[in-house]
Formats: structure tokens, C-alpha cells, sequence
């Protein structure tokens, strides 16, 4: 599978080959309500007449951070966090500040991030729905972000001025017309592209909000000289970006020959530390595990239940873009598995607060090459056994040991969800016909794709009922795999939808002949 192979050694060789249910409103994206912000902020639009003067902005020698610097609310702030084990049992009293630098329980079990939602319920759900409205595509600092203009559910403890952000978030929901009518007969389906993001993945979301923390840590002298993570591609490129924003070192361990060009180069122009190990994900995993243990090097990857809160916004974002409807379906792509709790938990949450009255069926799509959560569902939730995960095109998804496997688990539980897989012959030809009306979207977008046509095949999923695959990152990612499907260079694929160039003599006669065949008009051809 030469598209998921690339050598460190030739990191600047860029040899490309030579090319030869609810109410149903019409599908278009409502446009968000203008309110005013409670957060000061007046957003609602003033009438005014042909004969009103132009008001000019005032400028001031205030950047956005001195400007909510000096705009802080005195009030005490009603809104807090801590650490609590996952699904601990009633009665439990173990838990820790988001100051800590803590990953496990005392069991060793996972952590979860847990809001005071007594606190948060002295609001209503119109309350928060307005509040969350109102802060959209505006630059105040920190709201202009997708993440932080939910700060109140995210890290509402945390200091404006330690917050690290790129404005992340506010993804296009993209309507799926020619696709959905095409090749599902559906006309209500959309794609929420995460990947057009600052680094090009949804792991930004997570990661604003780590390393975020990671700098108040350090404002507050606790032991971390940098923050570390393991990596398939999308996870270092994020965690570079915003550690060089920050000026906070950051390390890197990838697997050898692994993941694409593009994702390589990432963690390396920003500045990161970059080791390349010869082993797998999971390989990497332990390894990193083990040095965080050891050294006051930060773990950023999605064991730490902070990125999770970040990624949960996009769950909200969803709900927000269908006027705080919801959805029938949102299927997920699944790796290391914290993406699918995540969404859980930001649609679970807006139902606890009154935001919506009911959150989707959630849908895990996995690789075939890397399936354990797939063949745990198909079992009827029997004992959990890792995989060896094989190669696979969905390379950031290519886990067969994934450390949220118990998240994921509860998540889908808890929704009524489906666990779905993908062959590698699948999941290219779904990414192709989605490119071919209009997207361009990765491969671990293809996966979901493949089990939105299965289960829209099996009659799971309606014609009309509301669907969102969720895409995680930028399809620029992953050029060589494109370019292998397009030039039917992979081995034992038909690559059905490929569509090369076509190799024509440089006549103007040889160009018409071509052009009349490929338009196919009898006029044309006379």
C-alpha cells in the first residue's frame, strides 16, 4: 500500500509521479439568530436610514487580549470543573483539580472532565443557546473561537490571558446535495468538515484547550517543561501549531514510515522535536506513556481527557448550524476512539441543560485493518480484545489497541449507536465519489462514508432522516493516495471511480476528436 508509506530519509524528495423524524424543513443552512451577548458584547444589528452618518470604528492601541483584559468581569465566577474517574459509581468521592497533572484514577482507569451542572442549570437551555449564538463569528477574544465561545462548558476556570488560541472551529456543515441525491437517494444529508481547520483535522479543537492549560500549568510554576504526545499525523501537526503559538516545546513520537508527507511535515515546520520510531501507534503509545511518567513532560494525547472537552464543541456546533435541531444520525470515524464520546458528551450535555430535547443515534466507523471496536460491537459487547492493526489508507485511524475504548463503549450504549467497518477497496471509492461532487475529503472520511451506504442499504438509515458524517481531516493530507487511486497504481483495487488525465498530442484536431468523445454530442461530432 504504497500511499500509507513514506521514508523520513526523503522527507524533501517531493516526487510526485509523472501523470498519465422532527419537523423537515428544505435543506438549506439556517442563518444563526443576531442577539445580544450576555458576555457584554453587543451583537444585534441597529437600523439606520440612507441620511445616517457612517459610524468608524474606534481604534485604540489595544490589541483583543488587552481589550478583554480590560473589559474582566469582577464578579465571582459561578462555573467550575475537576477530574472525576469515568463512569465512576455512585458515592464516589475521588476526584482532582484541572491544575493537577494527573491521567488515570486510583484504579487506573480513565479520567472525565466534570462540569458543576447544578451550577450551569441556574440558566436555562434559551439562556445558553442565545449566549453560544451570539458569540458566533465575532473577533472578541476568546470567543471568536468555535471551542471558547463554549468556554463556560469547557475550562471556565481558565484566565483569558492563558488561553492558546487559532480562532479554531466554526467548521463548515456542508449540505451533501449531488452526493446524498446521487448515490443514496437522500436529500438531507451533510458533512461536518472539521477538517478545515487551522491545522487541517478536528484535533485542534482538543488541543486549544490542553495546551491552553498546559500554559496556565506554567504561568502557575508546575513541573512541565513541554508537552509530549504519540501520533499517527493530525495529533502532532495540532499540538506543534499550538505549542510554537505559545512558545511551549513540544515532542513528538511517530511510527516509522507511517503517515502521510503532509502530516509529517507539520510537527516538523513547527518547531517540534520529532522522534520517528519503528514501530506502530500503539507502539509509539507506550512509549509515551512511560516517558511522561518519567519526565515533567506534559501528555497531550486523547488519554488526557482535556482534549475531549474541546472536541465536544463540534457536537454543539452541529446543533447550532440546524437552529438547535437535531439530528437523526452523526456517524463518526473511529481510531483511538475519544472522538465518538466526545460528540456524545457535547450533544448529552446540551439535553441535560435544556439546549435540545434529545441527542442522535451516534454511528462508529472503523477501518477493517483496524477494527476492535467493530468486531467488541459484533461480539454483543463481550470481552474486549485488541487487534494488531494492519496498514490501512485511514492511517490516523490505524489502532488496534485504542485507550478510549471504555468511552466509546458507554457512548454508543447510551445513544442506541452502531459500530461499522470499512474495507481499504470501500473506503477509497467513497472518498472518491464524494470528490467527484464537489468535496475533498480524507480517507477516514471515506470510512464513515462506507458505513453510511451500508446501513442505508440495510434500511437502518431512511431517505429522510437527517445525517451527518462527520469529516476529520483536510483531504490535502493525503495527495498520494489520491494520486495512487486516480493513476490505478494500488494493488488489487479496481480504483472503479479513478479519472486520470488524459495524455493527448499537442493538435488542435487530436484535442477536438478527444473533447467530442468525452461530450458524447452527435451535434458535436457533425
Amino acid at each position: 500500500m504504497t500511499s500509507c508509506s513514506f521514508s523520513s530519509s526523503s522527507l524533501f524528495s517531493f516526487n510526485l509521479p509523472t501523470q498519465n423524524s422532527l419537523h423537515r424543513r428544505p435543506p438549506t443552512l439556517p442563518r444563526h439568530a443576531i442577539l445580544s451577548s450576555t458576555d457584554g458584547s453587543s451583537n444585534g444589528a441597529s437600523s439606520s436610514s440612507s441620511s445616517s452618518p457612517t459610524v468608524k470604528p474606534t481604534r485604540t492601541e489595544d490589541n483583543i487580549r488587552d481589550e478583554a483584559r480590560r473589559h474582566r468581569s469582577t464578579s465571582a465566577n459561578p462555573f467550575s470543573a475537576r477530574y472525576v474517574p469515568f463512569n465512576a459509581p455512585p458515592g464516589s468521592t475521588e476526584s482532582y483539580s484541572l491544575d493537577d497533572i494527573v491521567y488515570r484514577s486510583e484504579s487506573g482507569g480513565l479520567l472525565d472532565v466534570q462540569h458543576d451542572l447544578d451550577a450551569l442549570r441556574a440558566h436555562d437551555g434559551a439562556y445558553w443557546r442565545n449566549l453560544f449564538d451570539s458569540r458566533v463569528g465575532k473577533t472578541k477574544w476568546p470567543y471568536g473561537s468555535g471551542v471558547w465561545s463554549k468556554k463556560e462548558w469547557v475550562l471556565p476556570e481558565i484566565d483569558h490571558d492563558d488561553i492558546v488560541s487559532a480562532f479554531e472551529g466554526n467548521s463548515n456543515l456542508f449540505w451533501a446535495e449531488r452526493f446524498g441525491k446521487t448515490f443514496l437517494g437522500m436529500n438531507d444529508l451533510w458533512v461536518k468538515h472539521c477538517g478545515i481547520s487551522h491545522t487541517g483535522s478536528f484535533k485542534d479543537l482538543g488541543m486549544t484547550v490542553l495546551v491552553s492549560q498546559v500554559n496556565r500549568l506554567r504561568k502557575m510554576n508546575k513541573p512541565v517543561v513541554g508537552v509530549g504526545c504519540a501520533s499517527t499525523g493530525d495529533t502532532s501537526a495540532a499540538l506543534s501549531a499550538y505549542c510554537a503559538s505559545a512558545g511551549i516545546p513540544s515532542i513528538v513520537i511517530l511510527p516509522a514510515n507511517k503517515i502521510s508527507m503532509a502530516q509529517l511535515v507539520q510537527p516538523i515546520a513547527n518547531g517540534a522535536f520529532v522522534l520517528s520510531i519503528d514501530t506502530d501507534f500503539d507502539g509509539c503509545m507506550k512509549l509515551i506513556r512511560e516517558i511522561t511518567s518519567e519526565l515533567p513532560i506534559y501528555l497531550a494525547n486523547s488519554l488526557n481527557s482535556l482534549r475531549l472537552e474541546g472536541q465536544k464543541t463540534a457536537a454543539i456546533e452541529i446543533l447550532q448550524q440546524f437552529n438547535w435541531q437535531v439530528p437523526d444520525w452523526v456517524i463518526v470515524p473511529g481510531g483511538n476512539l475519544g472522538n465518538i464520546y466526545a460528540f456524545y458528551k457535547g450533544f448529552k450535555m446540551c439535553q441535560d441543560l435544556g439546549l435540545v430535547d434529545r441527542i442522535p443515534r451516534l454511528v462508529c466507523a472503523q477501518a477493517a485493518n483496524a477494527n476492535p471496536l467493530y468486531l467488541h460491537y459484533k461480539s454483543g459487547w463481550k470481552e474486549f480484545k485488541p487487534v494488531k492493526a494492519n496498514a490501512t489508507f485511514a492511517s490516523a485511524i490505524q489502532i488496534g489497541d485504542p485507550v478510549s475504548i471504555d468511552r466509546a463503549v458507554y457512548a454508543l450504549r447510551n445513544c442506541d449507536g452502531i459500530v461499522e467497518e470499512a474495507t481499504e477497496e470501500e473506503l477509497m471509492d467513497a472518498m472518491a465519489q464524494a470528490d467527484s461532487t464537489g468535496m475533498f475529503v480524507c480517507p477516514h472520511t471515506g470510512v464513515a462514508l462506507t458505513a453510511l451506504f451500508k446501513l442505508r442499504s440495510q434500511g437502518v438509515i431512511a431517505p429522510t432522516d437527517r445525517t451527518v458524517v462527520v469529516s476529520t481531516a483536510h483531504g490535502l493530507k493525503f495527495t498520494q493516495a489520491k494520486i495512487d487511486y486516480h493513476s490505478k497504481a494500488i494493488p488489487d483495487m479496481a480504483c472503479r471511480f479513478s479519472n486520470p488525465p488524459v495524455e493527448v498530442k499537442a493538435d488542435f484536431g487530436a484535442v477536438m476528436d478527444v473533447l467530442k468523445g468525452y461530450l458524447g454530442s452527435k451535434e458535436l461530432r457533425s
